[in-house]
């Protein structure tokens, strides 16, 4: 019985998040660099997977998610230039909801739920919610961590920020 409550609760608060996940309805070419650089203010440029080195030395970088910090995803197979997302809430160690461009093909997603899978619960891999299936990805994803911004924004100060971070990132900023 015990064992039984341990395996709900999690999957709960997976449900309870995804209720709250949102597509902004943008459906135009954004990047996940230029959109995530617009919304957070942060001073870095090019491929995704190339945000941490950058940021070395310039922000805090680290293991441990806060609202308003970037998620770096490392270069793999299916992200051959990297992915980054932004923080929006923290739920839990290893639960986290994220602002992001691109991971659906198009799309601007907002609150978007994504877990530590690590095994170390390190944030080194993760899996991401899939919208089109409306649950959690098949696939675990090999991250860098996290890059706090010198001035992160709180969840709703990121949501208001979206339309304008969606035309800064078309415009080419």
């Amino acid at each position: 019985m015990r064992r039984a409550v341990a395996l709900a609760v999690p999957l709960l608060c997976l449900a309870l998040a995804a209720c709250g996940s949102r597509d902004t309805g943008v459906r135009a070419a954004v990047e996940c660099a230029p959109f995530a650089r617009a919304l957070t203010g942060v001073a870095l440029s090019g491929p995704a997977a190339g945000w941490w080195w950058q940021a070395a030395g310039r922000y805090d970088r680290g293991p441990r998610p806060e609202t308003g910090s970037l998620l770096v995803f490392r270069p793999s197979r299916r992200l051959p230039d990297g992915h980054v997302a932004v923080v929006s809430r923290v739920l839990s160690r290893r639960r986290i909801l994220v602002i992001q461009a691109n991971w659906q093909h198009h799309h601007v997603t907002q609150d978007q739920p994504v877990i530590d899978v690590s095994e170390d619960g390190d944030w080194s891999l993760v899996r991401v919610w899939w919208p089109p299936a409306e649950r959690m990805g098949a696939s675990a994803y090999p991250t860098y961590g996290f890059i706090r911004p010198d001035h992160p924004a709180g969840h709703d100060r990121l949501a208001e920020a979206v339309p304008a971070a969606i035309e800064s990132a078309q415009a080419g900023w």
